[in-house]
């Protein structure tokens, strides 16, 4: 294929739909109100097309739209529900039950409020990336105050039990916060069935602009309260605060609308390139799917190709296919992915891995041209590796760095080609 690379990196960012950018114009020039000056027709324009949105993404997510705050994105949001319900909810306890494979926003919230004095409980995940409920559950103590598990993981798109952890949470009474980052307009997502207390959003992971998230908070049984981290105004029901983006605001509404509308099936085609993709790199021995046998989202396959350097692969093709290493947030560190060493990957196993990622704009062609320049340039790299060629003789070095979960007695005769 000619022109620029093919983009295949839309767990990090989705393009804006034309038909999004589209109900967004207008309030760039001719409808330019602040949502909180409603005393003239300029800002209850501006408010009107604020609650009209409100109301899709509430629809999105089976919500009211009452529960819909706005904020920046989904690392705002994030902040908003751990630092608000811990400061809300000290009184009880400051103990937060999370995982190991969270994103980063939320790890990193954790730790800085372990610093503040919070104690926080890592849980571990298994090789498929899924977290023991039975273990959740012995962990929650009496001053447990919130649990904070991703409905979708962004690297490998494995699906926790969100059924049974919201389960366990509501029977020992405390508050649920679920990433919904990833999951949300790629795979049905009802608030109240898992019963979750809040949820995140970010516009650009579904088709909408940049620079725009909601946080879902519950109002009802149990009504759930936080206090704010940005004060100055009162707004969104006083959580807050700042001049709401229009703009964005109206971009996101109309993104959850059409996601809402064509998730089904847009994901079923999706669904199906994805594993025409992994069917066509699993060919090539020692490549193994990172979260295979989990439920998965279908947008995103997470690789591992052993015996080659990942970011040597990543630079190979990168003139051809736009992928990534992994979370697009953690993609300045020289340290393999937290998540896929949380999964038992060994250091070199995690390094050679790659995330490759889907949407709905998403093509046959472009799936197909992706699998045949990886193999080209994996082949290239395993042809001059001295790894590779020990590896593929049977003696295979290092065992334990180049350590993958899915890798069994098989693999000698499978290096051999037999």
């Amino acid at each position: 294929m000619s022109g620029p690379p093919v983009y295949l990196d839309h767990h990090a960012t989705t393009p804006c739909d034309p038909r999004v950018l589209e109900e967004m114009l207008p309030y760039f020039t001719e409808c330019f109100g602040n949502a909180s000056s409603r005393q003239h027709d300029y800002g209850r324009r501006a408010h009107e097309a604020v609650e009209k949105a409100r109301r899709r993404v509430a629809a999105l997510i089976g919500c009211d739209a009452a529960e819909i705050v706005f904020t920046s994105g989904a690392t705002e949001a994030v902040n908003l529900a751990i630092r608000g319900a811990v400061a809300m909810y000290s009184g009880r306890g400051r103990h937060i039950v999370s995982c190991a494979t969270e994103h980063a926003a939320v790890l990193d919230t954790c730790r800085s409020l372990e610093r503040s004095g919070s104690e926080v409980t890592l849980l571990p995940v298994d090789g498929r990336g899924l977290l023991d409920v039975g273990v959740l559950e012995r962990s929650i103590r009496p001053d447990t105050v919130l649990v904070c598990i991703m409905s979708a993981n962004n690297e490998t798109g494995v699906m926790h039990d969100m059924r049974s952890i919201a389960g366990v949470c509501r029977e020992k009474g405390v508050l649920l916060f679920t990433d919904a980052t990833q999951s949300a307009g790629k795979t049905p997502l009802a608030v109240d069935d898992p019963h979750v207390d809040m949820a995140c959003l970010s516009a650009h992971k579904f088709h909408g602009p940049k620079g725009v998230g909601a946080l879902y908070v519950r109002r009802r049984d149990p009504r759930v309260r936080l206090l704010p981290i940005l004060e100055g105004g009162g707004y969104e029901k006083g959580l807050r605060s700042g001049t709401l983006n229009v703009t964005g605001i109206v971009g996101m509404g109309a993104a959850a609308r059409m996601a809402m509308e064509e998730m089904g099936e847009a994901m079923g085609l999706v669904g199906r390139l994805r594993d025409e993709l992994e069917t066509r790199l699993l060919q090539e021995p020692e490549v193994f799917v990172n979260g295979a046998g989990a439920p998965r989202l279908p947008t995103v396959s997470n690789l591992s190709f052993r015996y080659i350097e990942g970011q040597a692969l990543l630079s190979a093709v990168a003139r051809e296919v736009a992928v990534s290493t992994g979370s697009a947030c953690s993609s300045a560190s020289m340290e393999p992915s937290h998540v896929l060493t949380a999964m038992g990957l060994g250091r070199e196993s995690a390094y050679a891995s790659l995330r490759i990622s889907l949407a709905r704009t998403s093509t046959g062609e472009e799936t197909r041209f992706a699998a045949d320049r990886i193999l080209h340039h994996l082949r290239e790299l395993r042809a001059t590796s001295p790894v590779w060629r020990y590896a593929s003789q049977g003696e295979l070095p290092d065992a334990d760095s180049w350590h993958h979960p899915a890798a069994g007695a098989g693999v000698r005769a499978r290096a051999n080609g037999t």
